[in-house]
């Protein structure tokens, strides 16, 4: 399993175990979150969640062993996957934290931004890569960034593809709390046990009212989303966006 999950004093602790990847996900791991997520709604023993990543990183995007191959079908298979994965966290009536140090990048930032609650190391990394390999964002980063920090912050960030340090981040307001590296994962359960002693319902039936209150629908706009994103993974630029990071070098790309 790369997915592994522990549950103890009402808090489920939800670990993306691919170090040696910087825990990339893979289709069959996007498929585990899902479960694992779409099984805490009913869990009574559950009543807060924990996020977070192996070793030194949170979660380095996609696997991206499987990019550049895919065509309009199987494209939309896969961010329907992420897609669905996305919705069980944004949905699911407890909160989440994510915990994160190292990379959170592309739809591992999206991870972290469908949490309730952001916990960052100084050593966090937060970037939108996408337009590296050719791509616009995905995992529904256009619509949560803008929440978070507004369309003009949102657009630089995608724009330039940049790298933000934890504590760039934290002055962004893109991470609830800064804490030193090695009190992360104590704090992290810190807080989450104190959820899972609270009026869960209560708490849950709040998160609720921030997705009503976010406007347009999540749901609507992951649907345009996916529109979008499954006509580029068809362009050149897109093959050669991969190709370029898999030879680690500079892309060539021509606007096709």
């Amino acid at each position: 399993m790369t997915i592994r999950i522990e549950t103890e004093g009402g808090v489920a602790k939800v670990t993306i175990d691919n170090p040696a990847q910087k825990n990339a996900l893979t289709n069959d791991m996007k498929l585990q979150l899902l479960d694992a997520f779409r099984g805490f709604a009913d869990d009574d023993a559950v009543r807060a969640v924990v996020l977070t990543g192996a070793g030194n990183a949170f979660c380095a995007g996609s696997d991206v062993s499987s990019m550049g191959k895919a065509d309009i079908r199987g494209g939309r298979h896969r961010l329907h996957v992420a897609h669905s994965m996305l919705r069980a966290m944004v949905h699911l009536e407890k909160p989440i934290l994510a915990a994160v140090r190292g990379p959170a990048v592309g739809v591992g930032w999206s991870l972290a931004m469908a949490c309730d609650y952001i916990l960052a190391s100084p050593q966090a990394r937060f970037g939108q890569v996408f337009k590296k390999v050719g791509l616009a964002p995905d995992g529904g980063s256009v619509f949560l960034l803008s929440q978070y920090v507004g369309v003009l912050r949102a657009k630089e960030l995608v724009l330039s593809g940049r790298m933000l340090s934890g504590e760039e981040a934290a002055k962004l307001d893109l991470v609830t709390e800064l804490v030193e590296d090695e009190r992360l994962e104590a704090r992290a359960m810190e807080l989450a046990s104190d959820w899972a002693q609270s009026a869960t319902l209560a708490l849950g039936m709040g998160k609720c009212m921030f997705v009503g209150a976010a406007g347009v629908n999540f749901d609507t706009f992951l649907e345009l989303e996916s529109h979008v994103q499954n006509q580029l993974l068809v362009t050149l630029d897109h093959k050669e966006g991969v190709k370029a990071f898999l030879e680690k070098r500079p892309p060539k790309f021509t606007g096709s």
